[in-house]
């Protein structure tokens, strides 16, 4: 049997990673409150498909709000990406630290994503459809 997700593992590097530090498997309501907000799930997007599982505040910061005002035809203000910014560096990080799915580093602004298994494949699925992918 193939793994169809091993694509994702094998583009952040954190194949098998998880496991090894000790992580255990985050029970099924914490996978799903992870997902159930939109920019949270915006930002794992970008950390799954990040080639080295690394990213700092700004470039998913520059991400989200470029997805989250796609549909608007005007470019974000500043003011727009200064609330992502605070809203991931003060809510969504620390709740994927919490769930033990990255660390983050507040003083440097750096986001390692450990690669949680149940989390990608969930949010494969949830990309297609939200990022209209095929």
């Amino acid at each position: 049997m193939t793994d169809k997700h091993a694509h994702w593992r094998e583009a952040t590097g954190a194949s098998g990673e998880w496991a090894e530090l000790g992580l255990s498997t985050p029970d099924l309501d914490t996978v799903f409150d992870l997902l159930a907000d939109r920019r949270r799930r915006l930002a794992l997007y970008y950390l799954i498909r990040s080639d080295d599982a690394v990213a700092s505040l700004d470039e998913l910061a520059d991400w989200v709000t470029r997805l989250e005002t796609a549909d608007t035809g005007e470019p974000p203000t500043e003011d727009y990406r200064r609330r992502v910014v605070t809203s991931l560096h003060h809510a969504h990080l620390p709740t994927f630290a919490e769930a033990s799915v990255v660390e983050y580093d507040a003083r440097s602004e750096t986001v390692r994503y450990l690669g949680q298994p149940t989390l990608e494949e969930l949010a494969e699925h949830t990309a297609a459809t939200e990022l209209h992918e095929g």
